[in-house]
């Protein structure tokens, strides 16, 4: 790297892992999430960003081939969205209590199973690649497991050092966003009727969102060489990685509630 990446650390940011009710058309769930959960979460109060990530419906991995690494997704556990909040304060999600319960209760009428994740306090990390006024045209989710005997810290900072140096000088990117997880735990979004069955060995330990002008810079950038130099090293610390090609991403910011 040859100039020095910049970020904003983020108080605090939840993403929910979400996976569509099977008993009804794809479509018709993703429409119900765009239109009447979407306004009960985005009146929450104290959030700064909320954004709905909208996964392919065809997303069988596409981080290259690795041996050591899983990078094809199960059929089985192939996510259809992500529930990104981030709020404006640690203590925000306190001030959303009213219509966490709506959303709890509203969770059953289009999902099947949601995952809650998050990082501690000040780890999400938002860096500055692209001026104000460049626009994102495609969009690929990552994410990683790390292996067992590999420790949280270590893992961390290879995800914040080497992971994201390497995939920045690795195309001309309009966006960069990571997250490294706390250890998942089911008490932190434990919705009625909806499955939240999390094996240990299929859990997830961080997150990297890159944005692009458009398909083909993606597709160009998986293609990279420095990818593949990548996936040689992320063999050592990791058991999985899932790119995921992001259909749609829908952002609610606080000053249009």
């Amino acid at each position: 790297m040859t100039r020095q990446l910049t970020y904003t650390k983020k108080p605090f940011v939840s993403s929910i892992l979400l996976w569509m009710r099977t008993d009804q058309p794809r479509s018709k769930g993703m429409a119900y999430w765009k239109g009447p959960h979407s306004g009960i979460i985005s009146a929450t109060p104290g959030f700064d960003e909320y954004r709905q990530i909208h996964l392919a419906e065809k997303n069988p991995g596409l981080w290259p081939d690795t041996p050591g690494l899983e990078t094809a997704i199960p059929a089985d556990r192939k996510v259809d969205g992500v529930a990104e909040v981030t709020f404006q304060s640690v203590f925000a999600p306190l001030l959303g209590r009213k219509q966490t319960a709506m959303a709890y209760k509203d969770e059953i009428n289009v999902f099947r199973r949601t995952l809650l994740y998050a990082g501690l306090p000040g780890t999400p990390r938002w860096y500055n690649v692209a001026g104000p006024n460049e626009k994102v045209g495609a969009r690929l989710l990552i994410y990683i497991r790390k292996k067992d005997n590999v420790g949280t810290r270590a893992f961390r900072t290879f995800v914040t050092g080497e992971f994201v140096e390497t995939v920045a000088g690795a195309g001309t990117l309009k966006e960069l966003r990571t997250q490294t997880f706390m250890p998942w735990n089911q008490k932190l979004w434990d919705t009625p009727n909806v499955a939240h069955d999390n094996p240990t060995d299929q859990r997830y330990h961080a997150s990297v969102i890159v944005g692009f002008a458009d398909d083909a810079a993606a597709k160009e950038f998986m293609k990279s060489n420095a990818v593949k130099e990548l996936s040689s090293t992320l063999s050592s610390v990791a058991s999985a990685v899932h790119a995921y090609e992001v259909s749609e991403a829908l952002t609610y910011v606080k000053d249009s509630n």
